[in-house]
């Protein structure tokens, strides 16, 4: 009797085995009246396979495993009475050349920590889920209804988001220390989903999390599987969504990983020009082979089935796109038309995408893609990739030139503010000022600002108003809502102390007051797609650096408009268009006291006169200030 069967072999070399990790890797169970633990593992070109670990005593010879029929398929299998959760493992792999290769398992569900790299063996299926109401509601979300809601996303590193101080063991918080703290926090802040990097199982704590070896483990760094199923839980039961970065582009060469697996080129392509990426120094899977392609689709269906996770973040997609990305003329391969499309990757994302969303209504498949390749969210009968949304890295770069810039040389830029609207309606986007940007000497956001420090919180108030007014969902990397002043590292935690300055705790403060009102007006996310949602007031007042703009909701009630001054010219006679003549209340003014402001007796309400004022009939006159921030609801 064989754990994995003839039919199982079948769908892993058809890639639709979507169950795979419940077959690969190693189970507790019972064979012949005898409790131990199955181990299963694809080595096609291994001569052979034996599985040592703390139940043999790490003997090299004492458990040998045997090819499953029909052999030709490559995958080993062994039942090891005895064995038990908790044990840790590995593969020793013997190649055709006589090497003998020490592997940890790909599928396990378990690692040891860091430096050490032994699988564990663990059941992932045993955690008693209590997110039902959240699970029901997400299930009844289309993709269409889905575009519609809020998606306000923090993103986490979780090793340095809080630390321990003064501890040996780095001091991380576990899974279930951030439940206690992390979920209070942004659920007090507003968001609606936490964004967790570096999950799935990686050796080197410098590549956060993108450089994986266990794409169906958590990390241990932080507890155990069933602890990241508590975090995960704990999240839905507190209605705040969760989405894992997720990294099928490439893998690292540590000689414990998937790295010629079984001494061949297993899990990558073969040709080095299509198989290793020269500027990143690892390996590219290859999307050609159906067992790869199902284990990186088993990896995402088990996340998001076995972990209730309700989205994955699909990193560095551009990489898998295009044949030369980041290579030089000899360094790839054209496909077989001669291009630098590899073809191979984009039926893969067809595949992956039209699954794990057809599969899990509600879910999510978002795109770390930088270039204009079309269609990363269009729909795969009609040629495009099927993810759900896409980071609008364009915007991003032309929003932090502009913010960067001193406001004097503002006016000649002031098209980089306004061009993201003119392609808004090409994908459905997610704006993000993500960890990369905070990175390697490009310094902080509140550094990226000109001016001395108080122009800078100002400045930063005013570009974060912009970005949660524009059209397209928002993603803002721990530490920026409260204006982090250092370079973001993942080998200390954010700096909290700064909270004691009334500078930071404003900045806190004022994306709080954005997230309450982007959560508690529809017009600033059910149409964000369309140019239905967004109309531009004064697109073309560059001489004066300010953008005036509104936004729409679909029944036309309770709409905003923002107005934003980009200079420390303050403007005591502007006056800005309205499309009716009727009241605007003032529901946020980057001048309240609250925010440390000087406006102590501001009206908020603003009567519509008949006096024209760009392009339009009717008017409202608003003295602004300097970096002045205003939201009037109609």
């Amino acid at each position: 009797m064989s754990n994995f069967t003839e039919m199982d072999c079948y769908l892993f070399g058809q890639a639709t085995h979507y169950d795979i990790y419940r077959k690969m890797g190693a189970h507790a169970m019972s064979m012949n009246g005898e409790d131990g633990v199955c181990f299963d593992v694809w080595a096609p070109h291994a001569k052979e396979v034996f599985v040592i670990g703390e139940f043999n005593n790490w003997s090299e010879t004492a458990d040998e495993m045997k090819r499953v029929k029909p052999e030709t398929m490559g995958v080993f299998e062994g039942f090891v009475p005895g064995a038990k959760i908790g044990d840790m493992y590995k593969f020793l792999i013997k190649t055709e050349t006589g090497k003998s290769l020490y592997k940890a398992d790909p599928y396990a569900n378990y690692a040891q920590l860091r430096p050490e790299t032994a699988s564990i063996v663990t059941d992932i299926t045993n955690f008693k889920w209590s997110d039902r109401a959240w699970m029901d509601n997400r299930s009844k979300l289309t993709q269409e209804t889905i575009y519609e809601q809020p998606m306000a996303i923090y993103e986490v590193h979780p090793g340095s988001w809080m630390r321990h101080p003064g501890r040996e063991d780095d001091g991380f918080y576990s899974y279930r220390d951030l439940a206690k703290s992390l979920i209070p926090y942004v659920k007090d802040m507003g968001y609606t989903h936490i964004e967790l990097m570096g999950i799935s199982e990686y050796p080197y704590d410098g590549s956060w999390g993108y450089q994986v070896t266990g794409y169906y483990a958590p990390t241990s760094r932080y507890g155990t599987p069933e602890d990241f199923a508590y975090l995960v839980n704990e999240c839905h039961r507190n209605k705040i969504g969760v989405i894992l970065d997720w990294v099928p582009a490439h893998f690292p060469r540590d000689a414990h990983g998937l790295a010629d697996f079984d001494g061949t080129p297993t899990y990558e392509y073969a040709d080095p020009r299509k198989g290793e990426h020269p500027d990143w120094g690892t390996k590219i899977f290859d999307y050609g082979k159906n067992e790869v392609k199902n284990f990186l689709i088993g990896s995402a269906l088990m996340w998001v089935e076995n972990y209730h996770v309700d989205g994955l973040r699909v990193d560095a997609v551009a990489s898998m796109l295009y044949l030369d990305y980041g290579k030089q003329d000899g360094q790839w391969v054209p496909n077989i038309y001669g291009g630098n499309k590899n073809l191979e990757a984009i039926e893969f994302f067809k595949h992956i995408n039209t699954l794990v969303l057809g599969r899990n209504p509600g879910a999510v498949m978002i795109a770390e893609e930088s270039t204009a390749w079309p269609k990363v969210t269009g729909d795969a009968e009609d040629d495009g990739l099927n993810f759900s949304y896409k980071w609008n890295m364009g915007w991003m770069h032309d929003f932090l030139d502009y913010m960067k810039l001193d406001p004097l040389f503002r006016k000649d830029n002031h098209n980089k503010m306004t061009f993201a609207m003119s392609y808004n309606e090409s994908e459905k986007y997610i704006l993000v000022l993500s960890h990369d940007e905070v990175v390697h000497l490009k310094c902080s956001m509140l550094n990226k600002m000109p001016g001395l420090e108080g122009d800078k919180f100002k400045n930063l108030m005013a570009g974060y108003a912009f970005m949660m007014g524009h059209s397209g969902k928002k993603l803002l990397f721990m530490g920026q809502e409260f204006a982090q002043k250092r370079e973001w590292s993942e080998e200390r935690e954010l700096d909290w102390f700064l909270l004691s300055d009334p500078n930071h705790k404003k900045i806190q403060d004022w994306v709080k007051e954005l997230l309450r009102i982007y959560r508690s007006n529809r017009c600033l996310y059910e149409l964000d797609s369309s140019w239905e949602g967004f109309e531009w007031v004064n697109a073309n007042d560059n001489e004066r650096s300010i953008f005036s703009f509104i936004r729409k909701s679909k029944d036309g009630k309770n709409n905003l408009l923002f107005v934003i001054n980009f200079t420390p010219v303050a403007r005591e006679d502007y006056r800005v268009g309205v499309p009716k003549r009727k009241t605007y209340k003032l529901i946020l003014n980057s001048e309240d006291p609250k925010f440390n402001g000087t406006d102590t007796d501001r009206p908020t309400s603003y009567k519509a006169v008949k006096k024209a004022s760009d392009g339009r009939e009717y008017s409202i006159a608003y003295p602004l200030p300097a970096y002045g921030v205003a939201v009037f609801k109609f």
